[in-house]
């Protein structure tokens, strides 16, 4: 299941709030992938703007990841946000649903924790 949500802000803009917000919560910000433009400079060009922010709690990452380190595939969590119809979509794969893959049903509660979080910095970064 995606997380999605649309605005009416820009990319680079909600891009700038959701590693803000992401960092209030404690989040790491491993990463940013500028997809647009690492595509264009292999000469593979898209026609909209596109982001990934790579995010991650790193006390949730322990917690899973010494239950069951195959769960380091779904590691860290990607935020896509990208324009789509005059919009900026932001999206993401909800935890719960990735943690399902890796038969461990008793982390349901941490990817549930960690899923709300993100909820919450993507709502706010797009206000």
């Amino acid at each position: 299941m995606l997380i999605n949500y649309e605005t009416d802000k820009g990319v680079q803009e909600v891009r700038q709030r959701l590693e803000e917000e992401a960092k209030k919560r404690g989040f790491g910000v491993l990463s940013t992938h500028e997809v647009t433009n690492i595509l264009q400079n292999k000469g593979t060009p898209i026609d909209y703007t596109s982001v990934i922010v790579e995010i991650c709690q790193p006390s949730s990452a322990q917690k899973v990841l010494s239950k069951n380190p195959y769960i380091a595939t779904a590691l860290p969590c990607r935020v896509a946000v990208f324009d789509q119809g005059g919009k900026t979509v932001v999206s993401t794969i909800a935890p719960t649903e990735m943690l399902s893959m890796f038969n461990e049903p008793e982390l349901e509660d941490t990817a549930r924790k960690v899923e709300d979080m993100i909820k919450e910095i993507i709502e706010e970064s797009i206000k």
